[in-house]
């Protein structure tokens, strides 16, 4: 089944070349069916790019998937145009009246700073409360998850000694896990922040399980135990080339930055690098879509509580 989005939007063109089966809104409206209803918080700075790569994920499952997307009215985009923000975007005060079948919380460049720092810490505050009651499943990405797993357990984050950057080997640590259900016993995903959080902090919350994580970069999912909430500290949304745009634009900033492990062939940097993350992107986004919104939400949503 394909994902809903909105007609414009510049997604609509790369997914229909990659033959993914989008829908738009025209088609939509002639189809008797109840599409699950996924509302993407976007906090990155280049939002047309991460408002595709999660479309494209979304849309690669048997479930019709009609894509919402806010942004944070205290925060003013300096990358993404006021017109494309306009036309596509509603804030949180448009949509709070109404209940989602699952939510997707973005990763953000703003890790170095404390939480309360952040100018829209306090929507953002508000906007993870709500879900509590308008949402059946919210996954949180990266900088989304640590400041989830802060808000709602009072985890802390903590600054690294130096940026994890590149594609890492990962493995389940709840091998019961349906989220993870298929998986390879090793799989890769992408990597690129400058904080973590704390083991032990979680282990020691029992409303927290830990379900994978890495040797060499850590936790990399935590749950809830009905997954209502779910925290993924990695990026599988990334496409193939995300992290050497990255790995590029902090070198031409004067930044001592490494060049991202497992990525670009014999470590080179001139040579395109190879995304070995993908079908497993796909499984974790069709796993959450499957178990944690689809057979979990009710048929009438405006019953979620």
């Amino acid at each position: 089944m394909p994902i809903k989005i909105p007609n414009e939007l510049p997604a609509v063109k790369v997914l229909n070349e990659e033959n993914i089966f989008v829908m738009t809104e025209t088609r939509a409206i002639t189809q008797d069916i109840r599409p699950l209803k996924i509302l993407l918080l976007n906090l990155m700075p280049k939002k047309i790019e991460t408002e595709t790569q999660f479309a494209r994920l979304l849309g690669n499952s048997p479930l019709q998937v009609e894509l919402e997307l806010i942004h944070t009215k205290s925060h003013k985009s300096k990358h993404t145009s006021a017109e494309h923000l306009l036309t596509f975007y509603k804030t949180f005060e448009e949509i709070k009246h109404k209940k989602y079948d699952g939510m997707i919380i973005t990763g953000a460049p703003v890790e170095l700073m404390e939480f309360e720092e952040v100018e829209y810490w306090e929507e953002l505050c508000e906007i993870m409360e709500w879900s509590k009651k308008h949402v059946t499943s919210t996954f949180h990405i990266c900088w989304g998850a640590q400041a989830g797993l802060y808000y709602h357990f009072g985890i802390n984050k903590f600054r690294l000694d130096k940026k994890i950057s590149g594609v890492y080997p990962h493995t389940v640590d709840y091998k019961r896990s349906i989220l993870f259900r298929g998986f390879d016993d090793v799989f890769m995903v992408p990597q690129s922040r400058y904080t973590s959080v704390v083991r032990e902090e979680i282990e020691k919350d029992d409303r927290l399980k830990i379900l994978a994580s890495s040797e060499e970069t850590g936790i990399y999912a935590v749950s809830t135990e009905n997954g209502k909430q779910i925290f993924i500290t990695g990026h599988s949304e990334y496409d193939a080339t995300t992290l050497r745009d990255e790995y590029f634009r902090d070198r031409e900033k004067g930044l001592d930055i490494q060049i991202p492990k497992n990525y670009f062939p014999d470590d080179d940097p001139t040579k395109m690098p190879l995304a070995t993350w993908r079908s497993h992107a796909n499984l974790l986004f069709s796993n959450w879509l499957n178990y944690f919104v689809y057979q979990t939400t009710p048929y009438d949503i405006e019953s979620i509580e």
